[in-house]
């Protein structure tokens, strides 16, 4: 299945009044193991945004259930989904089903808004109340998968199941082992004849939860604390309003992302969607996990899914991926931004991390000389050393050729090196040589390899007596900002250049692709300094 069968359209959903363009709701489970614990959540949720609590009676540490369930739902600053879930379904209850049936109906009979009843159980609760339950209550009939994501048509059948229980709301919860996954679950919602739930758990599933809002979700979850989770893969609710702008995701939303693996570190959504917002373009930007690029793209064949950047260690297979390719992007071998052209859905791809790398490179190098930016490039006439031969040693390697530098490409691997290194007219060396490479000095050092990168912060592709011979050292790594290879080069008295300034300018440019608009580059500034 992929995401261009869906149709959609701002027809099929409600959207409500005001500042909203959707009307999934946002629920925050809420775990205290005391009902005092559980009350002071509910009050945070409520400060943080949330529409509704899901009461979980599962994490309670001792539970009267009538006492209990009284307080609970009298003094409750928010609607209440009771949700009181066995071991056997992904919880923490182990005791006599029966009486966590009796629970549940209670609930109902004291005022909650929504109870959610697993579908393994669903016929029995429903034969229990025989059919009495207050009008306002919704009965929530959930099934959980913690292995896998089902075929689509074996989802299809699972709602079918659910519906026909007499659920008011279906929800379904699957594993998401591949990003690929995540469009059979926006099928169901797209395609649902009542209100459903369905996300796909797991950090592959994150996208499920937050494009609900763009599919017509009836809820989604987020988490009163970051990290503090009642499933996989669950946002703060801080994230999901503030990050990822909920409340402003439409049908008609465009999404973009930043594709790689590992891909939590990046602090490109922070970025894109504080400037989206900035400008009101109708976009979004989504940290993409992916494990494989080709299955990536024909999963998410939809109009609507625009554009991507790219990051370790997806730039070359994801250049395998495109329809075109710019013709700089060609001469380098790499690239670092994808479009869908919306003329015929072709994907074409670009390469702006040279832009940025040697821009930022050149304005120190002019800084440091007092030189006026309407000289030649401070690069010409230099040696250049590029350490690693992936997508941003490409980049970087032609960027400098490019500004008359001379350039020397070291890689792990001598053959790659040598690749690389004749496509600029350059020399190649192994690693090992480089710690005794000293031709002359002045020489500019960019490392475009992930040695150093967050959680590696003790590592460094050279060592600090080598670093003596380059007058300037440039680390493509933005977290941590400050790596150990530029706190050794500042030491020795090298101007460092953070990969955050080749972050920035490329931002800029991308930002522009994406939308049209001018970048707002200052705000761009300002937010990343915010989240760094």
């Amino acid at each position: 299945m992929t995401l261009s069968s869906i149709p959609l359209t701002a027809a099929d959903l409600q959207i409500p009044a005001g500042g909203r363009r959707n009307s999934t709701l946002l629920c925050a489970p809420v775990m205290g193991e005391s009902v005092d614990q559980m009350l002071d959540q509910i009050r945070a949720a409520k400060e943080q945004g949330a529409d509704l609590v899901e009461v979980r009676l599962d994490f309670l540490k001792s539970f009267s259930p009538k006492q209990d369930l009284e307080i609970l739902l009298k003094q409750s600053a928010l609607p209440t989904l009771v949700t009181y879930r066995p071991k056997w379904e992904g919880g923490q209850y182990e005791g006599d089903d029966s009486r966590r049936l009796d629970a549940l109906r209670l609930a109902l009979e004291l005022g909650a808004d929504y109870v959610d009843v697993e579908l393994q159980v669903a016929q029995e609760f429903f034969s229990s109340i025989q059919g009495k339950k207050p009008e306002k209550a919704k009965i929530i009939v959930s099934s959980h998968n913690y292995q896998n994501t089902p075929s689509s048509e074996e989802l299809g059948n699972l709602v079918a199941r659910i519906q026909a229980t007499g659920a008011d709301i279906v929800k379904i919860a699957t594993t998401a082992l591949d990003i690929s996954d995540c469009p059979r679950i926006f099928e169901v919602l797209a395609h649902s004849q009542v209100p459903t739930i369905a996300i796909a758990m797991g950090e592959r599933g994150l996208i499920s939860r937050i494009l609900a809002a763009k599919f017509g979700g009836y809820l989604t979850f987020g988490a009163i604390e970051a990290g503090v989770v009642s499933a996989p893969g669950q946002p703060s609710i801080k994230d999901l309003l503030d990050l990822y702008n909920l409340r402003q995701l439409g049908p008609d939303t465009k999404v973009h992302g930043v594709i790689g693996k590992p891909i939590g570190h990046s602090k490109s959504p922070h970025l894109y969607n504080a400037a989206f917002k900035s400008v009101n373009f109708n976009g979004i930007y989504l940290p993409l996990l992916v494990d494989n690029v080709a299955n990536f793209i024909n999963a998410y064949s939809s109009p609507d899914f625009v554009g991507y950047s790219y990051t370790i260690p997806h730039k070359e297979d994801g250049l395998r991926c495109c329809d075109e390719v710019d013709p700089i992007a060609k001469a380098i071998g790499a690239f670092s931004q994808m479009i869908r052209r919306p003329t015929d859905g072709k994907m074409i791809g670009y390469n702006v991390d040279y832009l940025g790398a040697i821009a930022a490179i050149e304005e120190a190098l002019r800084a440091s000389n007092g030189a006026s930016p309407t000289t030649s490039s401070p690069l010409a006439g230099k040696l250049f050393v590029v350490i690693g031969a992936g997508g941003a040693g490409k980049a970087l390697a032609y960027g400098a050729m490019e500004k008359g530098a001379r350039v020397v490409v070291a890689n792990r691997t001598y053959e790659k090196a040598k690749e690389l290194a004749s496509k600029v007219g350059g020399q190649a060396i192994t690693l090992a040589e480089l710690e005794n490479f000293h031709p002359e000095d002045g020489m500019v050092l960019a490392n475009t390899t992930s040695v150093g990168m967050k959680p590696n912060v003790d590592l460094t592709p050279l060592p600090k007596d080598a670093l003596s011979r380059y007058c300037l050292v440039f680390d493509a790594i933005y977290t941590p900002k400050l790596t150990r290879l530029l706190r050794e080069a500042q030491e020795v008295g090298a101007i460092p250049v953070y990969g955050t300034e080749m972050f920035i300018n490329q931002a800029f440019v991308q930002f522009e692709r994406f939308t049209g608009y001018p970048a707002p580059k200052q705000l761009i500034r300002d937010t990343l300094v915010k989240n760094s």
